[in-house]
């Protein structure tokens, strides 16, 4: 059976022939005009051969409790940043080092967390994980891009401009915030999200004793100024030299808490209403002695007659009780009602 499907079977079909290498001629008529080689190849390179080399990313979320605001800042705050990621709330029972592992599976070496208190006091985390160093900051006088509706505008995911005060350069608490302000909030040239123009810029200035934040939109025309949004202020607490803990670099002595702040507040409500009682009192005291009060005169006992003293008597004897009188005409009014009743009902 073998030996007749050997038979049977088609003739092998011949081998393809190798390919003839092109004569001189062809590859002549290939190449350019200036035997540069092939058309494929004169086509110019790109302009930019740029390569993302930092790989900067930052951690942008918050703990639970914050109010809508600050929910509406820090997504403005992720739309500005293209370099930012994202995450879930922490709990408030979680101690803050474990943001440090959440941005070791996050992949992130920078981070912004937003930490509420009591509803309504909001404080800022900025940090270099896991590191350090970080700041902590008390924010203040939070508008969004939502709520100020201002005329500027600005590309999605443009890099921005960094401007700073002249005072971050004199202090040396400033500097190191001013080098933390620029690897958080600079977006990496050639990141995948970002594009390449430059048409809006964050400006930092210290006013106050506390950094005003704003951000500008440059217009190409006349290089004029127009404000985009958001803004807020930042009140330095402290400066740590790890990851959100360890030793104390600097600590700010101009730094109120608002818990003292509204102490004081009440304090100085209280101090006026006690003014006001003690400048009442002060006023009524001063009519009551408006009064002309005459000195006594020693002559005027001489006039006086003094009463005659009546002797005290004393009853044995019970005194007598009244006759109760009746009135004899009361009976006849109640029948004379009476009949009236029943002639009322018999009609």
């Amino acid at each position: 059976v073998a030996a007749k499907r050997k038979r049977d079977a088609l003739p092998a079909r011949p081998k393809k022939r190798a390919k003839e290498a092109p004569s001189e001629p062809e590859v002549d008529a290939k190449r350019g005009a200036d035997g540069a080689g092939p058309e494929e190849y004169s086509i110019p390179p790109p302009v930019s051969q740029g390569k993302w080399k930092n790989k900067e990313r930052v951690l942008v979320f918050s703990s639970r409790g914050i109010n809508f605001r600050t929910r509406h800042l820090m997504q403005d705050l992720r739309t500005l940043m293209p370099h930012s990621k994202a995450d879930t709330k922490m709990d408030r029972k979680d101690q803050l080092f474990v943001i440090n592992e959440v941005c070791e599976m996050k992949n992130c070496n920078k981070c912004i967390f937003f930490e509420a208190k009591k509803k309504q006091d909001l404080y800022m985390w900025l940090s270099n994980t896991p590191q350090g160093p970080s700041a902590k900051f008390l924010v203040q006088n939070v508008h969004t891009l939502a709520e100020l509706k201002m005329t500027g505008n600005c590309l999605r995911g443009s890099r921005p401009l960094l401007s700073f005060d002249p005072t971050f350069d004199r202090e040396p608490h400033y500097a190191l915030l001013k080098e933390l302000f620029i690897q958080i909030f600079s977006t990496p040239q050639y990141h995948p999200k970002s594009q390449p123009f430059v048409d809006h810029v964050f400006t930092f200035t210290v006013t106050d004793e506390r950094i005003w934040f704003r951000n500008y939109q440059i217009i190409e025309e006349d290089a004029s100024l127009v404000e985009i949004g958001p803004r807020f202020v930042l009140n330095l607490i402290k400066i740590f030299q790890g990851s959100f803990g360890g030793p104390t670099l600097y600590e700010n002595p101009h730094y109120q808490s608002p818990n003292m702040h509204r102490r004081l507040i009440r304090m100085s409500v209280a101090a006026k209403v006690r003014e006001k009682q003690q400048v009442k009192e002060i006023q009524n005291v001063k009519k009551k002695g408006s009064k002309v009060l005459l000195q006594e005169d020693p002559t005027e006992v001489v006039f006086e007659t003094p009463a005659e003293e009546k002797p005290v008597e004393i009853q044995l004897v019970k005194p007598e009780t009244k006759a109760i009188v009746k009135d004899k005409k009361k009976p006849r009014k109640i029948q004379r009602k009476k009949q009236k009743k029943l002639f009322r009902t018999e009609a």
